[in-house]
């Protein structure tokens, strides 16, 4: 999504939308055996936020599931800029602090339990072909921030979707604040991120 919660929006979410044009630019001279679209929404944030016929990717989702559209899967890229190596950087709703890193160097893969496949498909295809810190979680959607992002409108509409995230405000401490500036985002490890990406969405299109 490239709306924003305040008037300055780095990592939410311009790391995203970067991530989705620097993609689209890699495969525009690429084809691939099936349809790839790379779409960027608007009113994802509040008050349209989980409002049907309001938030972007929802009347998106809609029209696919009334045209008979066959996703077979859709990614959300949000906020994927921010990084740091300190101990203690990484919160989690309980108890989810009991079984992942409390660093918050990784790129996370995040849908609900229905898209468990999706995501060990993606992490996988993603660990095999770049060697950055990453982890995978599907999770009951009521836990909180599981499904905060345009992934929620496909899978309302019955479609395969999943989030790639740095985990925004469990790590982030600039999430939704004038202070979500571009020189807090680490460029180089959203650049390995993205590369990875780039493996993925392959790994999808065939």
């Amino acid at each position: 999504h490239y709306d924003a919660h305040t008037g300055v929006a780095a990592d939410d979410n311009a790391s995203g939308t970067v991530g989705v044009l620097e993609l689209a630019r890699y495969f525009a001279s690429r084809p691939q055996a099936r349809t790839i679209r790379f779409v960027a929404f608007v009113n994802e944030e509040p008050p349209y936020f989980k409002v049907p016929g309001k938030m972007g990717s929802e009347v998106y989702a809609e029209r696919s599931r009334e045209r008979g559209d066959d996703i077979r899967a859709m990614l959300a890229l949000e906020m994927i800029g921010y990084y740091s190596s300190e101990a203690g950087s990484q919160k989690y709703p309980s108890p989810l602090n009991l079984f992942y890193p409390s660093v918050g160097n990784f790129i996370a893969f995040v849908g609900t339990i229905e898209n468990a496949d999706l995501v060990r498909q993606c992490i996988g295809v993603f660990r095999n072909k770049v060697k950055f810190p990453s982890e995978g979680a599907a999770l009951p959607g009521a836990l909180p921030g599981i499904d905060y992002s345009d992934h929620w409108s496909f899978q309302q509409h019955g479609y395969p979707a999943i989030m790639v995230t740095d985990t925004a405000f469990f790590r982030n401490h600039n999430y939704h604040e004038e202070s979500d500036t571009p020189e807090t985002l680490d460029f180089p490890r959203m650049a390995r991120v993205v590369t990875g990406l780039r493996y993925v969405v392959e790994e999808l299109a065939n």
